[in-house]
């Protein structure tokens, strides 16, 4: 019998428990199985412990807007613009800036963020 693609990231993830690769592969796997929930749990875990894995707030905010959870995306996306800023990493920065003004409401030549 074959593994699924979720059995072996649970497989690795048991070797290397810590691995923020990992445990992003985990939650994008989850959520393209309709287990929300257990996404959730990995992007937090993510941002509340490996906060510099950039590519996890802009998943996290989306997830957060899907489960009608606004005020959580728009501080999400607030702190991965900090973080994509921190790191310079301006593509991050970009992507975020843009969900975070659409989640705002803010029109393209408004000033915030």
């Amino acid at each position: 019998m074959e593994l699924s693609r979720l059995d072996k990231l649970l497989e690795f993830i048991k070797n290397e428990p810590g691995d923020e690769f990992l445990k992003y592969a985990l939650a994008t796997e989850y959520l393209r199985l309709n287990q929300a929930d257990k996404a959730l749990t990995y992007y937090e875990d993510l941002v509340t412990n490996h906060p510099a894995y950039v590519g996890t707030y802009y998943h996290l905010g989306k997830l957060y807007e899907a489960l009608n959870r606004k005020p959580d995306a728009i501080t999400t996306y607030e702190n991965g613009m900090t973080i994509a800023k921190q790191k310079r990493d301006n593509h991050a920065f970009s992507e975020l800036q843009a969900v975070y003004r659409q989640a705002k409401g803010i029109e393209e030549d408004d000033d915030d963020y």
